[in-house]
């Protein structure tokens, strides 16, 4: 397969993607690309190169003066700054992209919107009602772009979002307290549908 040129990504994101703002990295569209080799991307976030760069160059200078938390905690900051930057993430190239689609898993910013906050240190679960009354679980350590779904469920259904809760066996859904133990609830909870790791695409002209 060919090469989608990049200014037919960009159309296709303007077009039909709601993009969200992450505080760091500015703002990113959520679809799914297929490569030249037919590999199946089913989650990708295209984000601008600039603000990516401009926030490294940012980070290596104030790293580079040994005055940060960072640095004063470790006395490597500069060093793990560059590696988080240059060597982390998943990353793919615009040009080895041959189409671009809708990601089924990708939640839309109005259903993100209403994700409040971690549930307890480093999880936030909650429960998603979706138009037809059904509801699932959903967890995450702390990614909300991309959850996994059943394949009769489509994210423009869900209707709303019960934070902090998780969905019983026997009961319904159940408020789930900073204190409380999941361990102990494990018997009792549904499946919890958890985030989906995603790769990150960077266009210029985004």
């Amino acid at each position: 397969m060919n090469p989608l040129p990049e200014k037919d990504i960009i159309k296709f994101l303007k077009d039909n993607i709601e993009p969200s703002e992450d505080s760091s990295s500015g703002w990113g569209y959520s679809a799914s690309v297929t490569l030249i080799d037919g590999t199946l991307l089913p989650c990708v976030i295209f984000r601008n190169t600039a603000t990516v760069v401009n926030l490294a160059m940012r980070r290596f200078k104030e790293e580079q003066t040994g005055k940060t938390i960072f640095a004063k905690k470790s006395g490597l900051g500069y060093p793990a700054i560059v590696k988080t930057f240059v060597a982390g993430g998943n990353r793919i190239n615009h040009y080895d992209i041959a189409g671009i689609h809708k990601s089924r898993f990708a939640f839309p910013l109005s259903v993100q919107k209403q994700i409040k906050g971690e549930t307890s240190m480093g999880w936030t679960a909650f429960v998603a009602k979706f138009k037809d009354g059904r509801l699932l679980s959903f967890g995450t350590t702390w990614r909300i772009d991309f959850f996994d779904l059943p394949p009769d469920y489509e994210v423009e259904d869900i209707d709303e979002i019960i934070n902090h809760s998780y969905l019983s066996k026997t009961t319904g859904v159940v408020a789930l307290r900073p204190s409380s133990d999941r361990s102990v609830k494990q018997n009792d909870m549904e499946k919890i549908y958890r985030d989906r790791p995603y790769f990150e695409c960077f266009l210029d002209g985004l």
